[in-house]
């Protein structure tokens, strides 16, 4: 078969091309150190390789979302820290305030003045930010102030009852805060059963204690008040309308009155026509709480009646101060277990990580001493190839002729 002169340049200059191309894409893989770059290379393993890839981004923004929440939820732990200080304060000066035969109206002023600060102080914690200036209590509305008004006007949330949650792994979300209402309004009154208090009408010297549950089962949750019929004697009604009688009963100073399940006690001396409260749980903000404490301290408490009323009124505010401070406390606990459950997450994430980085090495890094040994191969070959066709295609009849 005869082989024209162009044809067989055609065909080792492609021969020769092909060569150059495949020496060419392996030098670009060992200049990236990646044996698949396309999916030419390794169809197959480039899918996985893809799948990797994309599990590696999930796992990158699953961290940012973990970091950002750690960031927040240990800013609300510091909040608590400061948020327990503050409340010791002010239940010192509480208890302080109580010492009714030691104390005149300017000392309790004094004391007012100061609770008002610490009210003020508290209001600033619940109304921290973060640093992107998103408020930690404000539940979605992360840019509206969760609590507004303040000296001599009630303070109100004005955030909503729900949690940014925050996805730290393909099944597992996290809050990364506490709204402003469930840390700091919705708290129980009282016991968290029921509740006591004085009526502010009443002219006797008569006082009533914060109460205790002794039979749970038989407890009514109602709104009952008990009436002295004169200053021996009692009757204890329900809320509803007209007003059923639930017991009557002699009144001894000091001694518990007992009903439905729970147990008061009335000491000094009521008047005929004085009543007292004992009503069903509900709940009650700790900015209420204090509030209420610093406008009965500015009222003048000269006389038993007022004193009384006094009294009686500051025991109910410590046992709703201690009521705050345990749920406080509750809270703060639900965020260190966040925070660990942050920690466990990393933990487990970063293993995984290290498992995928290997799978992907696996499958898409380069075996450097394979590839130079074959692109040696492969530039002998096309060295061999160029130097052969530079001989050939220099032979021709007439340098045979002489």
């Amino acid at each position: 078969m005869r082989m024209s002169t162009l044809g067989f340049s055609m065909g080792s200059l492609s021969a020769m091309m092909e060569q150059q191309s495949s020496l060419a894409k392996l030098q670009n893989q060992m200049a990236l150190g990646l044996r698949v770059t396309t999916p030419a290379d390794d169809p197959i393993a480039y899918v996985h390789i893809q799948e990797l890839q994309r599990s590696q981004s999930e796992s990158e923004q699953f961290s940012k979302n973990s970091t950002l929440a750690k960031n927040r939820l240990s800013l609300e732990e510091q909040a608590f820290v400061d948020m327990s200080s503050a409340m010791g304060r002010v239940r010192e000066l509480v208890v302080s305030a109580g010492n009714t035969a030691t104390l005149s109206d300017a000392d309790r002023e004094s004391i007012a003045t100061e609770l008002a600060q610490r009210l003020d102080e508290i209001q600033d914690i619940a109304n921290r930010q973060d640093g992107n200036g998103e408020y930690l209590f404000s539940g979605y509305s992360t840019r509206t102030q969760p609590f507004t008004g303040g000296e001599g006007t009630p303070i109100n949330y004005m955030g909503d009852q729900g949690a940014r949650q925050l996805q730290i792994s393909s099944t597992q979300r996290i809050a990364d805060s506490h709204n402003g209402y469930e840390v700091f309004v919705n708290i129980p009154e009282g016991n968290g059963t029921f509740s006591t208090a004085v009526n502010m009408s009443n002219t006797g010297s008569g006082r009533i204690d914060v109460g205790s549950v002794v039979d749970r089962p038989s407890w009514v949750p109602d709104d009952y008040t008990i009436t002295f019929t004169s200053p021996t004697a009692y009757e204890i009604t329900d809320g509803a309308t007209p007003a059923n009688v639930v017991q009557t009963g002699t009144y001894t100073a000091g001694s518990a009155i007992t009903f439905n399940g729970v147990s008061v006690t009335v000491s000094g001396a009521p008047a005929t026509g004085d009543s007292f409260t004992v009503n069903r749980s509900r709940n009650e903000s700790v900015f209420e709480t204090i509030g209420d404490v610093v406008e009965l301290l500015r009222q003048p408490a000269g006389n038993a009646t007022a004193n009384a009323k006094l009294t009686s009124t500051l025991s109910g505010s410590l046992q709703q101060l201690d009521q705050a401070t345990d749920h406080f406390l509750g809270v703060r606990a639900q965020v260190g277990t966040r925070l660990a459950a942050l920690d466990s997450a990393d933990a487990s994430r970063e293993a995984m990580d290290i498992d995928t980085a290997s799978a992907l090495s696996d499958l898409r890094d380069l075996d450097y001493a394979q590839a130079l040994t074959k692109m040696n191969q492969q530039l002998v070959g096309l060295q061999a190839a160029q130097l052969s066709y530079s001989k050939i295609s220099n032979l021709s009849l007439f340098n045979y002729l002489r």
